[in-house]
């Protein structure tokens, strides 16, 4: 049996940042969370702790990499399929972020403005030595992203129904379905019901750079 332990906001942030801070190299980290679990705010506060430890971090949305809308809403503005496989350009956050970091020393913080349904005219930064990025948003589990560390926010059926507005109920079901699949990915499970009360798994191991887990040891 998974055995989760109770833990306050600001422990959990500081285990994420330790986790990332294990790796000297360039770092991505993963948080995967529904958008009513403000995944961003941890991502935050992760970044934070790492800048503290002399770290450049810094926090991507992946609100930022959606598709154009054409493609978002090509079968509708609330289809279940679209939101889970053509809503957001994972391919493009492997591409410009994850591999962008790891293989070219450089990543891109926005490629695409959603309320303008725009282009974000972003322009690649370059990533020094030890760079941290954190990238939340939902589903990013199971698309093969090379995150080094992969945490997922759980959350069960009714409290994503009491914290999701009314207008994006309809993404519930998408989002219970693909967590399911992929959760077991994550390097730290997190349950999420309640934010200010969460309670963690997390494996004893932490990823080399070629995809190795090696238990207790830091890189």
């Amino acid at each position: 049996m998974t055995m989760f332990t109770p833990i306050n906001p600001a422990d959990l942030a500081g285990v994420i940042a330790e986790r990332a801070a294990g790796h000297r190299r360039r770092v991505c980290v993963g948080i995967s969370a529904a958008d009513a679990a403000a995944p961003l705010n941890l991502a935050e506060e992760v970044a934070a702790r790492l800048r503290v430890e002399g770290r450049p971090a810094a926090v991507l949305s992946l609100h930022d990499f959606v598709r154009p809308a054409s493609l978002r809403f090509e079968h509708g503005r609330t289809d279940y399929e679209s939101y889970r496989t053509n809503w957001f350009d994972y391919g493009a956050l492997d591409r410009e972020v994850v591999r962008g970091l790891h293989e070219r020393k450089r990543w891109l913080p926005r490629l695409w403005d959603e309320a303008g349904d725009r282009s974000a005219r972003a322009r690649r930064v370059d990533a020094p030595d030890g760079q941290v990025l954190v990238v939340a948003g939902p589903m990013l589990l199971g698309r093969g992203l090379a995150f080094d560390v992969a945490v997922h926010l759980a959350m069960s059926r009714a409290a994503l129904g009491r914290l999701t507005p009314d207008e994006d109920r309809w993404t519930i079901p998408p989002l219970l379905e693909h967590d399911a699949a992929a959760a077991a990915e994550a390097d730290i499970v997190v349950r999420y019901d309640h934010p200010d009360r969460p309670a963690m798994h997390a494996a004893g191991a932490i990823r080399s750079g070629n995809g190795d887990r090696r238990s207790g040891q830091r890189q």
